[in-house]
């Protein structure tokens, strides 16, 4: 089997459709469907349904991603210690980051990740919980994730790096601001509000149903598993969030105000690793990371 196949594999995988990909690698669409059925007829086993135009991984397509990642990964490790004696950096890092994290610190870190390697691409994906970052950085879909908890994450074989606390913040609603000139309020200060909640199972929907329980009369009106929805349903005047501080700075930039919530509750945020084998681009992003850890702590 020879990397060019996997290498066309995981661009149909990234892409989502042989027509996309071909178009990234710059051939024709019908030698890029022969290459994947000649690595398909080598494997046994189909690696994609096709469904139209799009193409859907099979179960042994799934398998497939994280080895296929790995491989690549590994060329183009050998790749950059080689250019790197020249001066050169380049190469891909896959990166895994729940919603929150995603904001900050990961924004601040990619920003000066980017300013030191410029020609390092970096390929982001989403994740909703802590075990989902964790699986897919230990199958090597991924080398970097950035996970958040309500305690501080340890996993057995992974590298964990505490990066900050983030402590819970109320975005207000403009539209129902009856809080007054002051920097925090209370969990009891909720009540007769109406609040946009995370989905069950996060820190923030913890503490939403935590002050319900403690005889808070406020009312959920919106459960919203993507979090990217809060802001503007906040800005449109639907409710209050509850959110970690990471959202700060893009909410007050949206003009909206946040409010500490006493007594504190922390989303611990942590960057994970593996142990070995990382690619250079990994091992210069987890100095950044350190380095971040050191402004800020």
């Amino acid at each position: 089997m020879d990397t060019r196949k996997l290498k066309y594999f995981l661009a149909v995988v990234d892409h989502g459709g042989f027509n996309r990909a071909a178009e990234h690698l710059l051939i024709a669409q019908p030698s890029l469907s022969q290459t994947i059925a000649a690595l398909e007829r080598e494997l046994g086993v189909p690696l994609f349904h096709r469904i139209g135009r799009r193409a859907v991984l099979s179960d042994a397509g799934k398998e497939l991603v994280g080895p296929a990642r790995l491989v690549m990964r590994d060329l183009d490790a050998a790749q950059s210690a080689v250019q790197a004696l020249r001066g050169i950096r380049s190469g891909q890092l896959d990166i895994i980051t729940m919603p929150s994290p995603g904001i900050e610190p990961l924004t601040s870190m990619i920003a000066g990740f980017t300013r030191s390697y410029p020609s390092v691409r970096l390929n982001v994906e989403a994740a909703f919980t802590p075990e989902e970052v964790i699986e897919s950085v230990r199958n090597g879909s991924t080398e970097i994730g950035l996970a958040g908890s309500p305690t501080a994450i340890r996993v057995p074989g992974v590298e964990v790096l505490q990066l900050e606390r983030q402590p819970l913040i109320l975005i207000v609603n403009p539209q129902a601001d009856t809080f007054g000139p002051r920097d925090a309020i209370g969990r009891e200060d909720l009540a007769g509000h109406r609040l946009i909640a995370s989905q069950r199972g996060s820190l923030m929907r913890w503490l939403v149903d935590d002050a319900l329980a403690r005889g808070v009369d406020a009312e959920i009106v919106v459960e919203a598993a993507h979090r990217t929805s809060i802001l503007p349903l906040v800005l449109a005047g639907v409710g209050h969030a509850v959110m970690p501080s990471s959202w700060t700075g893009t909410a007050q930039k949206a003009g909206l105000r946040t409010l500490l919530i006493e007594p504190v509750s922390h989303l611990e945020v942590a960057i994970l690793s593996r142990k070995d084998d990382l690619t250079p681009a990994a091992r210069a992003f987890l100095n950044v990371a350190r380095e971040h850890v050191d402004q800020t702590h």
